[in-house]
């Protein structure tokens, strides 16, 4: 069953054309990744359904309900949650301080604990740092905190803007290995990463995005194995 229905889609700034009306949807349950060189309209198209810049024209559809018009917090409020491109913590203030901040929608104080005991399931370095200035973490660290701010307001789908960027491999790979484990607990993961290798061999699916416009989609398998991604994304050869 289809989760996020986007139909479409056209975003101009300035009169230039960021997306050219693209279509493509997200199964619930499922891991999906966008992948492209940048300036391709990756990062606009999460900002797009968070409802962070204006649509020109098309729909976007969560649930089977249009979601496109309504303002950042109803969105929020039905369940979709965006990790943005270089974590955003809030330096000032504890890592257990910017995970709360995850939670202010949520009104029911169980609710709210509950959500953060399993954050720290999945990041335990989170709550042996619970006490300390978020501007103080590792980069791997940030990024696990902006990962389980998000999922401190229990979303359904959970919308990732470069993971991985600026970060070790080692750490990549942990990153990866907790959003697999995310999507197995049932949260559907729309993902944009730069590195297309990673990205491809973790999600079902994939849409190849370029200067606006899908021109592929396929299986991760079947998108990995085409000589043309190998060739534009992968650093492969002819």
């Amino acid at each position: 069953m289809s989760l996020l229905h986007i139909q479409d889609l056209r975003v101009c700034y300035g009169g230039i054309v960021a997306l050219d009306g693209i279509s493509f949807e997200v199964a619930e349950h499922e891991i999906v990744t966008l992948i492209g060189a940048n300036g391709a309209g990756k990062s606009t198209t999460l900002r797009a359904i968070m409802g962070l810049v204006p649509m020109e024209s098309g729909s976007i559809s969560y649930h089977g309900d249009k979601i496109n018009g309504l303002d950042t917090q109803k969105i929020v409020g039905k369940g979709i949650v965006l990790v943005p491109e270089g974590r955003r913590v809030f330096a000032n203030l504890t890592t257990l301080e910017n995970l709360k901040l995850g939670a202010y929608l949520q009104s029911d104080k169980e609710e709210i604990e509950s959500n953060l005991n399993r954050v720290y399931e999945l990041f335990p370095r989170l709550k042996e740092r619970h006490w300390q200035m978020a501007g103080t973490l590792s980069g791997g660290e940030q990024q696990m905190l902006a990962v389980g701010r998000a999922l401190m307001a229990a979303p359904k789908l959970i919308m990732m803007d470069e993971p991985s960027l600026g970060l070790a491999p080692l750490v990549v790979k942990e990153i990866f290995s907790i959003i697999r484990r995310i999507n197995e607990a049932g949260v559907t993961v729309l993902l944009i990463e730069q590195n297309a290798n990673v990205a491809l061999k973790t999600a079902n699916r994939g849409y190849v995005l370029e200067t606006g416009r899908i021109t592929m989609t396929g299986s991760g398998q079947q998108l990995l194995s085409d000589e043309r991604i190998k060739v534009a994304y992968l650093g492969k050869s002819r």
